[in-house]
């Protein structure tokens, strides 16, 4: 049967529009969204666009979920550090320090010093946030962390540790916690980042990196003296709390600290 409400020619036009060259109905956009893909057709997944689109995704996660957490601390340290460890009862000592000052913890939300970190946030009844990274084999979360955020990429992952905390404290650790150090020192020395306590804990480990700084980066010229005060090195969990609190409630306190180290790197690129 034909419509004879179609003027001569329009059903020939029809048919263009929804056959393509080789015969076959020509799906609209609605019809692939709806439609189940076939393999074949899932590699865009792994494309650039659609990493950015996953990145976007976990920034988005990462900020809402984040938002209305409130004054924060990061702990960062070794996962292979055992419970009997005194740097592991160090840990959970200061997370429950600073959840009685009235911050949450965040770590990677992993074992060892992070499960520390987030028990001592439990025992003070603090928020216990875990930043989970997705690893090539299996991991999981660790029994004290309240909520947890996956993510893909570690970039989003580190954006989120600095973004929501108001300081670090850094216990010894392997390569991701060296990582996590020194960008930190390197956002705080170049004014990313302002009034950003950092504390070293645990002064037999970190003591020969320090000195190697000292002996090496500095005598060479490579960092200023003032770039080492961006730090505090210390064993003790009270004096950790006490230099993050009073760098939160004075506001002023360590700006002229940092502001040494950042008037050598203008001296360095001859900016005033």
């Amino acid at each position: 049967m034909t419509n004879s409400n179609i003027p001569n020619g329009s059903s020939k036009a029809i048919e263009k529009k929804t056959h393509n060259g080789s015969g076959r109905r020509r799906k609209t956009a609605d019809e692939h969204l709806l439609s189940t893909a076939p393999a074949r057709e899932l590699e865009f997944l792994h494309s650039d666009p659609w990493r950015v689109l996953r990145i976007m995704g976990e920034f988005v996660s990462g900020f809402d979920s984040l938002a209305d957490l409130g004054p924060a601390v990061t702990i960062f340290g070794s996962a292979r550090t055992k419970s009997d460890d005194p740097m592991y009862a160090a840990a959970v000592e200061l997370g429950r320090r600073l959840g009685h000052a009235g911050f949450s913890i965040i770590t990677g939300g992993g074992p060892g010093i992070m499960e520390a970190g987030n028990r001592g946030a439990r025992e003070a009844g603090a928020r216990s946030i875990g930043l989970n990274i997705e690893l090539p084999f299996e991991q999981s979360t660790n029994p004290y962390v309240d909520e947890s955020i996956e993510f893909h990429y570690f970039f989003a992952r580190k954006t989120m540790f600095l973004k929501y905390a108001l300081g670090y404290v850094i216990f010894p650790g392997g390569f991701g916690t060296m990582d996590e150090f020194f960008e930190s020192l390197t956002l705080i020395q170049t004014g990313k980042m302002r009034n950003f306590p950092v504390v070293l804990f645990g002064t037999e480990f970190w003591g020969g990196l320090i000195e190697w700084i000292r002996n090496k980066m500095l005598v060479e010229g490579k960092i200023s003296k003032s770039d080492l005060d961006l730090l505090l090195m210390t064993d003790s969990a009270e004096e950790a709390c006490s230099f993050i609190v009073r760098a939160t409630n004075e506001e002023n306190w360590r700006a002229p600290m940092e502001e040494g180290s950042r008037q050598s790197m203008r001296d360095v690129w001859g900016r005033k």
